[in-house]
C-alpha cells in the first residue's frame, strides 16, 4: 500500500456575507415593459462597448483608464449607470481572468498524465499512485495526438494570459453557440433571439448607503413601488420628476421581506437587478445586500450535542446521526435529488434535499452537520481517469459548488454549523470498518452510509477505524462490552454497564453483583486487585 497523504484538520465553515432575494413583477402594463425593454437595451449595447474596451486594456488597465470609460458613459446614460456599468465589466474580466487560469492548470495536468503514461511501455501496469501504460498500440498512438493538441492549447492559453487576454460573450457562450444548433435546441430563430436580446440586457444598480431607500438608479420603496433613473436619451418617457419612471406594477418579497422593509426605511444600501424570462414571459427583481458575516462557534462547542455527518454523491445525501462519543445513533438517513433538466429545477432540488436535511437536524437536536470539503476541479479530466467515463460523469454531476454555498447560508439561519472535513478515504475506510457491522437483518447498510459515518467521526476527531472486536467467549469479560471506544476525558468511560432486566435465575449474573462498580474488586485487567501482595487473616485466638 501506498504512503498515504495527511488529513487536514476539520474546521468550522464560516457563514454567508450577502443576502439575495428575488421576486416577481406583478401586474405592468404594456407601457412599462415597453419602458424596460428600451432601457434594457440602450444600457445593454453600452455595456458591451465597454467591457469591449475592458478587454482591450488588459494588464494596462488602471484607474485613470477606468475613470476615462466612465467619463466617457456618463453623457449617454448617468454618472450612476456609468459607474454601475464599468464595474460589471472589470468584475467580469477579473472572472474570465480566474477561469482562465483554471484552464491552463487543467490543460498542464491533463498534459503531464499523457505524458507519463506514454513513456511507460504499452499494457504496463499501474499503481494507485501512478497510471500505467495504455492498452494497445491504437490507443497509445491516439494519446499522442491529443498530447500534441493540448500542448497547442496550453501554449495558446499561456500567451494570452501572458498578454491579458480573455474571451468574453455577454449573454453567455453556451446561448451563442446554440444559435447554430436550433433544432437540436428545440428553438425557432426568433425565440433563440428574444433570448438572446434579454440576456444582454442591463438593468442592475449597485446601492448607495445614506440616499433614498438605499438606491438612487433603481429604487423600491417599502410600499412596492419601482421608479427607475431613465438614461438621458431617454428621459422623455419620464412619467415623475427628476426624470425617473414608475413602473405600475408593483413589488413584494416574501422571503426576508421583513429584513429588507428595514434596510429600506433606514436609507442602507441595497442592490436591485431586473431581468425578463422570455420562457415564462415574465419580469423578476434579485435585491442583494451585504450582511456581517456570523461570528464561527468553537469546534467543541459545536460538537457538544453529537452530530450529523453527510455523504455527497451524484443523487443523494447519506446522513447518519452520531452521539457525543462518536457512536451510531438511529437508523441512517437519505435525502434524494434530481440533477436533471434546467438550472432552476436542479437548484430547486438541493435546495428541497437541503432543507428536510436541516430539518431533520433541528429535530435530533444536533448543533453540527459534517460534510466533506469537495472540490473536483482537477478531477474531471479524461486524461486522468482514461476509460472510466462514467466515473467521469459521476463526479462532473456533483453539485459540489453550489450544494456548500447552499448549506451554508440556510445553515446559517438554522443555527446549525457546517464543519468541513478533509474527504481523504472516507468512502473506503467507511466501508471496511462500518459497513458489515452495522448492517443487520432489517437493514442494509449502504457504502454512503458507511462514509457519513466515518466523516462524522472524522469531525469529532476520533479514528475512523473502530475498536478491536471483543474477546472470545472463554474470557471473563466475556463478548458483551462496548466496541466503540470513548474518549479518556469522558467521565464514567470505566463504569460498570447498565443492569440488563431479564428472568430471575438463582445465579447473580457478571456486572450485576453488589460490586459491579468496583473495579479492583473485579480481577480487572490492570487494576490494583491484580497487583497487590496475597496475605491470610490471622487465626482468631479464641473461639
Amino acid at each position: 500500500m501506498g504512503e498515504l497523504r495527511n488529513v487536514v484538520e476539520p474546521f468550522v465553515a464560516s457563514g454567508p456575507t450577502g443576502v439575495a432575494i428575488r421576486t416577481r413583477i406583478k401586474q405592468l402594463t404594456s407601457e412599462d415593459e415597453q419602458v424596460l425593454r428600451l432601457v434594457g437595451a440602450h444600457l445593454g449595447a453600452l455595456a458591451s462597448k465597454d467591457l469591449k474596451a475592458r478587454c482591450a486594456d488588459g494588464l494596462e488597465h488602471s484607474t485613470d483608464t477606468w475613470a476615462a470609460r466612465k467619463r466617457a458613459l456618463t453623457p449617454v446614460a448617468s454618472s450612476r449607470w456609468a459607474g454601475a456599468i464599468t464595474k460589471a465589466s472589470h468584475d467580469q474580466w477579473a472572472l474570465a481572468r480566474r477561469c482562465q487560469l483554471a484552464h491552463i492548470q487543467s490543460l498542464q495536468a491533463g498534459v503531464a498524465t499523457i505524458e507519463h503514461r506514454l513513456a511507460q511501455p504499452v499494457g504496463a501496469k499501474g499503481s494507485k499512485n501512478a497510471p500505467g501504460g495504455y492498452r494497445s498500440r491504437r490507443e497509445w498512438f491516439a494519446k499522442s495526438r491529443r498530447l500534441h493538441v493540448l500542448e497547442d492549447r496550453l501554449e495558446r492559453e499561456r500567451a494570452d494570459h501572458q498578454a491579458g487576454t480573455v474571451h468574453v460573450a455577454r449573454g453567455g457562450k453556451r446561448l451563442a453557440r446554440t444559435r447554430h444548433h436550433l433544432e437540436a435546441a428545440q428553438l425557432t430563430e426568433a425565440a433563440w433571439r428574444e433570448r438572446w436580446e434579454a440576456e444582454r440586457w442591463f438593468l442592475q444598480a449597485d446601492g448607495e448607503s445614506g440616499k433614498r431607500y438605499g438606491n438612487e438608479t433603481l429604487r423600491i420603496t417599502p410600499e412596492g413601488r419601482l421608479s427607475i433613473k431613465l438614461p438621458a436619451p431617454l428621459k422623455d418617457l419620464a412619467n415623475a420628476p427628476h426624470g425617473r419612471y414608475v413602473l405600475t406594477g408593483t413589488v413584494r418579497f416574501a422571503h426576508r421581506g421583513t429584513e429588507w422593509a428595514d434596510r429600506v426605511e433606514a436609507n442602507r444600501a441595497v442592490a436591485y437587478r431586473i431581468h425578463y424570462n422570455p420562457a415564462r414571459n415574465r419580469w423578476y427583481v434579485t435585491a442583494a445586500w451585504q450582511i456581517p458575516p456570523t461570528r464561527t462557534i468553537p469546534l467543541d462547542a459545536a460538537l457538544a450535542d453529537g452530530v450529523i455527518g453527510v455523504d455527497t454523491n451524484a443523487d443523494h445525501l447519506a446522513a447518519w446521526r452520531l452521539d457525543a462519543h462518536g457512536n451510531p445513533v438511529g437508523s441512517p438517513r437519505r435525502f434524494s435529488y434530481d440533477l436533471s433538466g434546467t438550472a432552476d429545477h436542479r437548484d430547486a432540488q438541493v435546495r428541497h434535499a437541503l432543507t428536510r436535511l436541516l430539518h431533520w437536524a433541528k429535530g435530533c437536536g444536533v448543533a453540527a452537520i459534517a460534510i466533506e470539503d469537495l472540490d473536483f476541479t482537477a478531477e474531471k479530466t479524461r486524461e486522468k481517469h482514461g476509460r472510466k467515463k462514467r466515473f467521469r460523469q459521476l463526479i462532473s454531476g456533483m453539485p459540489t459548488s453550489r450544494l456548500r454555498a447552499r448549506l451554508s447560508s440556510m445553515a446559517d439561519a438554522t443555527g446549525i454549523a457546517i464543519i468541513a472535513v478533509d474527504p481523504a478515504y472516507t468512502s473506503r475506510w467507511g466501508a471496511q470498518h462500518w459497513q458489515k457491522p452495522l448492517t443487520t437483518k432489517n437493514r442494509t447498510t449502504t457504502r454512503h452510509d458507511a462514509a457519513a459515518v466515518a466523516i462524522g467521526r472524522r469531525a469529532q476527531g476520533h479514528p475512523i477505524r473502530r475498536r478491536t472486536a471483543p474477546p472470545p467467549h472463554d474470557r471473563s469479560d466475556r463478548a458483551g462490552h462496548r466496541t466503540v471506544q470513548a474518549r479518556p476525558d469522558i467521565p464514567g468511560r470505566e463504569g460498570p454497564r447498565p443492569r440488563i432486566p431479564g428472568p430471575r435465575t438463582r445465579s447473580v449474573r457478571a456486572g450485576c453483583g453488589a460490586n459491579a462498580g468496583n473495579q479492583n474488586a473485579q480481577h480487572r485487567s490492570g487494576r490494583s486487585a491484580e497487583h497487590e501482595s496475597w496475605h491470610q487473616d490471622s487465626l482468631p485466638l479464641s473461639l
